[in-house]
């Protein structure tokens, strides 16, 4: 499903992977992320992906029927610093820039830490 936006003129049309992309743009600049995380469902192995990395990957995204987005996010975080901090800072900035950059309201985030990394 995407999102939808009824405006005057005409309806406004959100493909999930514009979501998805904007999404992780924002998630990889929050402070103690190191990375989204890949997870192979065949394997059940987790594989950091960089930066260069096709940024929705890590993410996904579900429309509900009254027209708000939930995220899930599988991410991998700094060793040594708190994770609900850094899932707090996660959630605050990706909801504020994700409502700001769509117009659609965020019902729900997910954060799924996959793994602990040293920052280099």
């Amino acid at each position: 499903m995407k999102g939808c936006i009824d405006s005057g003129l005409g309806r406004i049309v959100i493909d999930t992977d514009v979501i998805a992309t904007y999404a992780g743009s924002v998630a990889v600049e929050c402070f103690g992320i190191v990375g989204m995380a890949a997870v192979s469902m065949k394997d059940g192995l987790v594989k950091l992906l960089s930066r260069g990395d096709n940024l929705k990957h890590g993410i996904s995204v579900r429309i509900t029927d009254d027209n708000k987005i939930c995220l899930d996010f599988h991410v991998i975080v700094a060793y040594g610093l708190n994770i609900a901090t850094i899932a707090d800072n996660l959630i605050s900035n990706v909801k504020y820039n994700v409502e700001e950059f769509t117009g659609l309201e965020i019902e729900k985030i997910n954060i799924f830490v996959e793994g602990v990394r040293a920052i280099d």
